[in-house]
């Protein structure tokens, strides 16, 4: 039976029912819905809505329900629009009438809100849990690379030279503000709506604190009418794993780059490569290619919800039964890639010498000018000066370590017979010391950090 159709002399139109069904996805949270309804269950019978026999009764209903659910045995029915008329059907079919109490002063506005949120809290300490993982696969990776060097890039080019454990660190704390947005967004995910009826309130004196306290939440919301239409925490974690999932593909990005055999830095497992149908020789990082293709995805899934939040009146409306299929998408697409994610830099190939053969000259510049600073030149001057230098080794189709001593004294007389000192791609970057920095010393330093951040 419908759990509202007293009102209206004809039943719902076919097309308009399978356009207003959400049981097909929101039976996900049944698990939630049904520890709802226990908690509220106790919540009435407290207040004197229920005897307490008769709450008894219904929390064991309900764990037959549950316990069908589990087992792959609930049976779903014509009637069913959604999870909550589902297991309320089941209920009363195992209870008898009393089944029909459990919904007094309830509203399906404030039961799917309450459902909402103590699934995506569960979700969001899962995803939490992997994010933490690769964060420590980074960790364990560049442990066996502070000293490997590394072409660092800017604008797509060559830069200065930096370690492999530097670079892949960087990705180590966009990871960790994603999961400090996470968590945050946690705390706000832990409001409970439950006792807001419709959108004015619960008629009967049920203890909120108690339904808090039942089902793990933080504290209960403040206005009935916000809280049953308030989605901002799905907003939020569409948010949160569109920007993490953004930092995902940026490091894919760069594994596509270093993989190719141009640059053959690094080469990717054959586990996790894929080939041609036509070109034997292919080696394709088509895993990080999805992953910046999920990417667009999850960024789509937040623009989208934004637009349908924007025009919405106060109080519940239907529009937000689109909350729910953005959200799991999003969910489940972080669920597959950061696995595959998580594995392919456990078992990336590195090749130093790779990335040494292409350790140019050009990567110290900024080092010669570094050099005439400690000499007294004002950095301004030095940099118009190494200017002059590189363009003198260009032109002259020789490295700068090949420029002779008396054309670098024609160039600046600050040079001396020290300056080849300074064509060294280890002693650059050890140089790089300070906390942030690349050097090896450095970057130890961030990894003890790391491990520290981690296990507080």
């Amino acid at each position: 039976m419908s759990l509202w159709g007293g009102r209206f002399s004809e039943p719902t139109d076919g097309d308009l029912q399978a356009l207003n069904d959400s049981i097909g996805f929101d039976i996900r949270f049944y698990r939630e819905d049904i520890e709802g309804s226990m908690a509220y269950a106790k919540a009435i019978a407290k207040a004197g809505v229920i005897t307490s026999d008769e709450s008894e009764k219904i929390i064991a209903g309900l764990k037959q329900v549950l316990d069908e659910f589990e087992s792959d045995t609930f049976e779903l029915k014509e009637g069913d629009e959604d999870i909550h008329t589902a297991v309320e059907r089941r209920l009363t079919e195992i209870v008898g009438d009393v089944g029909g109490k459990l919904h007094t002063g309830r509203s399906r506005n404030d039961q799917v809100a309450t459902d909402f949120r103590l699934w995506a809290m569960r979700q969001t300490d899962v995803l939490d849990e992997i994010l933490l993982t690769l964060q420590e696969t980074l960790i364990d990776v560049s442990e066996d690379h502070t000293e490997t060097l590394l072409p660092g890039y800017t604008h797509m080019q060559p830069a200065q030279p930096i370690t492999v454990a530097h670079w892949l660190m960087s990705f180590f704390w966009m990871l960790n503000r994603d999961r400090d947005r996470l968590q945050s967004a946690r705390g706000r995910i832990a409001v409970l709506p439950l006792g807001s009826g419709a959108l004015a309130g619960n008629p009967f004196p049920i203890d909120r604190d108690l339904l808090v306290n039942e089902l793990d939440f933080i504290l209960y919301s403040q206005n009935s009418l916000d809280s049953v239409s308030d989605r901002d925490f799905v907003a939020d974690l569409l948010y949160v794993m569109s920007l993490c999932a953004t930092h995902l593909s940026r490091l894919a990005e760069d594994i596509i780059i270093y993989s190719n055999p141009l640059f053959a830095y690094i080469t990717l497992n054959d586990r996790y490569s894929t080939g041609s149908s036509l070109m034997p020789q292919k080696r394709n990082a088509d895993p990080m290619e999805l992953m910046r293709g999920k990417a667009g995805r999850l960024i789509g899934n937040l623009t989208g919800f934004l637009a349908t939040l924007k025009g919405l009146p106060s109080g519940y409306n239907k529009d937000l039964q689109e909350d729910k299929e953005a959200l799991f998408d999003s969910f489940d697409m972080m669920f597959k890639l950061l696995p595959v994610v998580i594995a392919i830099v456990k078992t990336l190939n590195i090749n130093p010498e790779k990335m040494e053969q292409a350790l140019g000259e050009e990567l110290l510049a900024t080092d010669i000018a570094d050099y005439l600073v400690r000499k007294g030149l004002p950095f301004r001057q030095a940099h118009h000066v190494v200017g002059e230098v590189v363009r003198t080794a260009s032109t002259s189709g020789i490295k700068m370590s090949e420029i002779p001593l008396e054309k670098f004294t024609e160039i600046s007389d600050l040079f001396d017979e020290d300056v080849y000192e300074v064509f060294n791609f280890a002693q650059s970057v050890q140089q790089r010391s300070v906390d942030g920095g690349t050097a090896p010393s450095a970057v130890k330093r961030q990894i003890e950090l790391a491990k520290s951040m981690l296990n507080n």
